[in-house]
């Protein structure tokens, strides 16, 4: 039943003027998806700045296929293999952080992967909305718990009246 969990953190910079790289590792964080095994890479933070700045230079050059990462690619700047690499990659897709995509190159065809938007920002309000739609499914299903609860009870009370 149950896929894989978001997990959101309470994590702050540590200083009144981070660079770009903590804060990354800041966002990263936040929404659960920084590596979780103690000792894995704290690296990943590259994948997310890089995205974003092949993004930004395919929206500049007008050439989409500059927005996609390899697999092969985000394990290298996150300092982990392949293999490793798709494990994160669940998590990113299932916030709706990032889509796969496949263009053609030289004659071959390449996937990879790349921003869920046209920026950073665009990214992470799907993200937001990922999440938040999850809150909403979870809200209705405990409005139908307390229903449910309240009939049994009701059901309970009227057979022991009979």
């Amino acid at each position: 039943m149950a896929k894989r969990r978001i997990l959101l953190t309470n994590v702050d910079p540590s200083s009144l003027n981070p660079d770009s790289s903590e804060l990354s590792r800041v966002i990263i964080n936040r929404i659960g998806l920084m590596p979780r095994k103690t000792g894995s890479t704290k690296q990943i933070y590259r994948v997310l700045i890089e995205l974003y700045e092949r993004t930004k230079l395919a929206n500049k050059e007008k050439k989409p296929e500059l927005s996609v990462l390899t697999v092969e690619e985000m394990g290298n700047f996150a300092g982990i293999t392949r293999q490793t690499m798709y494990d994160y990659l669940k998590r990113w897709i299932d916030l709706d952080l990032i889509a796969k995509t496949t263009y053609i190159y030289q004659g071959k065809v390449i996937i990879g992967y790349k921003l869920n938007g046209n920026t950073l920002e665009n990214a992470f309000e799907k993200a937001a909305q990922r999440i938040n739609n999850h809150v909403e499914i979870t809200l209705k299903y405990v409005r139908e718990l307390q229903k449910t609860l309240k009939n049994e009870k009701l059901s309970e009370t009227m057979k022991t009246k009979s």
